[in-house]
């Protein structure tokens, strides 16, 4: 590609929609395609008898495709945490070894105590609650919990696994040679394949894996992000394409479409009223899935459903990978948060976050030059609105050279830097992959010259284009270059920043502007001799790896704050991420909540999306409203294209720049309940971001609900996402014992009661947001320009009571920057209300100081007014005053108690 072609590849990028047909579709993709046609109920593969070996923690069978004779090795593992299996699938004896996914995982999974039962009927594999129930022929698996059927593995048997071979030679036709169908062997794209004016080599044929599950038990199916479509899953089967998993650089992507993304996390749930169960599929090569829906005959299932029989056509998953084996984790639940929770024992948590990286970041694509920097950090002062972290794109840099400066706009990197850590906010740089190809330039030459770029299939360094033109790709799967990326993160060879500036990994799926797709060739060659078919989808995420090993040894007792595009399975471990290149309109504001529930139950709780659009000028009313939703998602961070208008707040009208300022202060107020949601989705693994099926697992009516939900089970988030409205509905669902919640309003504490929709009035400075009945929030109600001037200032506990009059809720505090927490210097603390008495009680033994108290207590759904209050704490007693607000709830002011001290506070009457 000349550099004209580049350029206007670059200038379309940023003026037009995606176009879908640059990149495939399932009829494109040969693989795909043969997987797909197979027919359901025609199983070739069955159990060889007398193959079955027993071990105290798996077992071992040979499976036989009956078409070709060809064998394969099954095990099936039982794993401690959670009672689940592991099934794995690979050739008995391959041509050459297939690739296997180990760094989508935390650590090797500790395998359980199983027990067998083999009879001459069936083979059962039980670990605590849960079995697996081999059949032989054709080969099928069904699990059980608790003797309830939630997952079937091949019950639809369209298991395909393309054994590696040797490419057929050409047979001479004859003219006596009786006619013959076309084999496999001969169907375009078997051997070789063409994309647009691409090639693909294809050296090992056919190699793709394909497997069903299906889930008796489950009314929807969810997750396998990364898609701009709705959070329930739909029937793709007859209906067009699959959902794909192959990471792209898909810029102003379409919404409600299966089309791949810049993520891809194959994690799949399937949840019913009696049960829950999932299925992660460790595959990082490209990945089809058809989504199976339930039989329609209406009629038919109304039977069912009465007479309590199991779904005949139950909704089900084929998954398909290019290549690689068959490696799935069966995930057995019984409720949504069991299934949550054991994919994360699986592949990790996000930890926990530094705190500002909690709060607001400031970015556009580009700020000028430092003096542009401190002036807008300078404007955020003067509008009195709060902000942590500035951004720099990629302009930046010495002419799209990582690791480098522009001197003539950036001339002073450190003061510029100094300047914004003096005031606690933080900057954030990009680094991208793409690494420019241009002599003297020292991360090039040294690539170069030690042979860490990635190598095209004739084995020399690949080139492609990107930002800087001409480029080259780190080979990151090789460690001794993934090491080196890292060193250049030490501030003794970047010597123009400071180990206070965070990293924004971008263009990392990896995006090749020239490539198929726009990205990397498939037979392209990796470390190991893989080829990038095998482990495209981990790219960015050993990027990640890279990148999160450099800050961590830059500074090994500062947690690091990395934000990723790309992403895999256990990409969580090392960053946060967001939606990508969205637009300026309400649709994508609403798809915001959608994609980032997906993301948020497989194991991404921090996440979020560019507040009013990356492409496109915003206008105020959405610009408004997206400020007021982003500030009750994980990330929150305002970020605009190159060619769009500036968009800070104070460019606005007054009238914007207020509610802006409001919903920020808002967002700031709690992030002592933020702080301490991440150390708990740490510690146990549950997502901070949650569809309300989370929580009301027996609710039908909340399953498929995508335009509001839950952080935790405290605050119920319902974002204004159309233009001109004056009133939203919100959903209140139903608990097991049919009754509702009690629900109250943040804002002015009025308590809901009932179940259902409710048409709720809605001015252009509300967003509905209700704590539940039953827990307790801490805030802090002091604002200051940074979170991390925030760090001694006092704080609120807003207890909202439950229909007993009784309340819950946790406060994590320490130093909200080191790792220091994980040696146990912390305050945990748990309060509860019962009885009149609120009462605080350490989770542990605390080992660190504050100088925070508790400046007041707001108790809402009391039912009578209390005269007064009185504290007791390190053995004294005082008595405190109490004011009334608005629908009954009443203030206890300044308790005084420090946040490091356990203490009493009782009403009196």
């Amino acid at each position: 590609m000349s550099l004209i072609l580049f350029f206007i590849f670059a200038i379309l990028q940023s003026s037009l929609s995606v176009d879908p047909s640059n990149f495939k579709t399932c009829e494109q993709s040969s693989f795909c395609k043969r997987c797909r046609s197979v027919k359901p109920g025609q199983s070739h593969y069955a159990i060889i008898p007398g193959s079955l070996n027993s071990y105290s923690d798996s077992v071992t069978l040979e499976l036989v495709n009956k078409e070709n004779q060809h064998k394969f090795d099954l095990k099936l593992t039982g794993l401690v945490k959670g009672n689940n299996f592991r099934l794995e699938i690979d050739e008995k004896q391959p041509l050459s070894p297939r690739y296997r996914v180990t760094d989508s995982l935390k650590e090797t999974p500790t395998a359980g105590q199983i027990k067998v039962i083999d009879t001459n009927e069936q083979l059962t594999v039980s670990i605590g609650p849960n079995k697996a129930v081999f059949h032989s022929e054709p080969f099928r698996i069904d699990f059980y919990h608790n003797e309830i059927l939630t997952t079937s593995v091949n019950s639809k048997g369209l298991m395909k696994f393309e054994e590696l071979r040797s490419k057929p030679k050409p047979v001479e036709s004859s003219e006596n040679q009786e006619e013959q169908q076309p084999s496999v062997e001969d169907e375009p794209g078997t051997w070789e394949e063409n994309f647009k004016s691409h090639h693909d080599s294809k050296p090992k044929g056919p190699e793709a894996v394909a497997l069903d599950f299906s889930f008796p038990e489950a009314d929807i199916l969810f997750g396998i992000p990364e898609h701009a479509d709705s959070f329930a899953l739909r029937t793709t089967h007859g209906k067009g394409d699959p959902y794909r998993l192959y990471n792209l650089d898909v810029f102003e992507y379409e919404l409600n479409s299966r089309m791949a993304l810049y993520g891809s996390v194959p994690v799949l749930y399937g949840h019913g009223q009696r049960a829950s169960a999932g299925v992660f599929w460790n595959n990082a090569a490209e990945t089809w899935v058809d989504i199976h829906g339930p039989e329609s005959n209406v009629v038919s299932s109304i039977v069912k459903f009465v007479s309590g029989s199991v779904k005949s056509d139950p909704y089900a998953a084929h998954f398909i990978s290019e290549s690689g084996v068959i490696d799935v984790f069966i995930l057995m639940g019984p409720t949504p948060l069991d299934t949550f929770k054991q994919y994360t024992d699986i592949t990790g948590t996000v930890p926990l976050p530094q705190q500002f990286a909690l709060a607001y970041h400031q970015c556009r694509w580009n700020y000028n030059d430092q003096k542009d920097v401190i002036t807008v950090s300078e404007k955020f002062d003067e509008y009195d609105i709060p902000m942590d972290t500035m951004w720099l794109d990629i302009e930046y840099t010495d002419n799209k050279k990582y690791f480098t400066w522009d001197k003539q706009k950036f001339g002073d990197s450190i003061e510029m830097i100094k300047n914004l850590t003096d005031l606690g906010r933080h900057l954030t740089i990009i680094i991208d992959p793409h690494i420019k190809r241009e002599g003297g330039y020292f991360f090039h030459d040294d690539c170069t010259n030690k042979g860490y770029y990635t190598k095209n299939k004739d084995n020399n360094d690949y080139e492609g284009w990107c930002w800087p033109g001409s480029a080259s790709y780190p080979d990151l799967f090789n460690p001794e270059v993934r090491k080196y990326f890292a060193d250049q993160y030490l501030v003794e060879n970047f010597k123009t920043y400071t180990k206070d500036v965070m990293i924004w990994n971008d263009m990392n799926e990896p995006s090749v502007f020239n490539g198929p797709e726009v990205t990397m060739l498939k037979d392209n060659l990796h470390f190991g001799g893989w080829e990038h078919r095998d482990v495209h989808n981990l790219y960015g995420h050993m990027q990640l790896v890279s990148t999160f090993d450099g800050l961590s040894r830059r500074d090994p007792n500062q947690r690091p704050f990395i934000l990723s595009r790309a992403h895999f399975s256990g990409s969580q471990r090392y960053a946060a991420i967001w939606t990508g290149d969205n637009k300026a309109d309400w649709e994508h504001l609403e798809h915001s909540i959608k994609m980032c529930l997906s993301e948020s139950v497989a194991g991404f709780s921090f996440c979020g999306s560019d507040v009013g659009g990356f492409f496109g000028n915003v206008e105020a009313e959405l610009f408004r409203r997206w400020y007021q939703a982003a500030a009750f998602q994980p990330f929150f961070r305002s970020h605009a294209h190159i060619d769009t208008k500036r968009r800070e707040p104070w460019l606005f009208p007054e009238e914007t720049r207020l509610i802006i300022r409001d919903a920020l202060r808002k967002r700031y107020s709690y992030l002592p309940l933020w702080y301490t949601m991440f150390y708990e989705h740490e510690t146990v693994g549950l997502p901070v971001m949650r569809p309300m099926l989370a929580q009301y697992p027996h609710d039908k009516d909340a399953f498929a609900i995508d335009s509001q939900y839950l952080l935790q089970d405290k605050l119920l988030v319902r974002p204004v996402m159309q233009q001109g409205v004056n009133k939203v509905d919100v959903y209140f669902p139903v608990k097991d014992d049919k009754t509702g919640d009690l629900w109250y309003d943040i804002d002015n504490y009025q308590k809901y009661e009932n179940t259902g929709y409710i048409s709720v009035p809605v001015d252009e400075n509300k967003i509905p947001i209700y704590q539940r009945g039953g827990t307790i929030v801490p805030k802090k109600e002091r604002i200051r320009r940074s979170s991390p001037l925030m760090i001694h200032d006092p704080y609120t506990l807003i207890v909202a009571l439950d229909k007993n009059h009784q309340a819950k809720g946790t406060l994590f505090i320490d130093d909200e920057k080191s790792y220091e927490y994980r040696s146990g210097k912390f305050i945990y603390t748990e309060f509860t209300f019962d009885k009149d008495t609120l009462r605080s009680k350490f989770i542990g033994t605390p080992k660190y100081s504050t100088n925070s108290w508790l400046e007041r207590v707001v108790i809402a759904g009391l039912n009578r007014q209390p005269k007064q209050a009185k504290i007791t704490y390190e053995g004294k007693t005082e008595e405190l005053d109490i004011l009334e607000n608005a629908h009954g709830a009443i203030t206890v002011r300044k308790p005084g108690s420090n946040m490091a001290k356990e203490f009493t506070i009782q009403l009196i009457y």
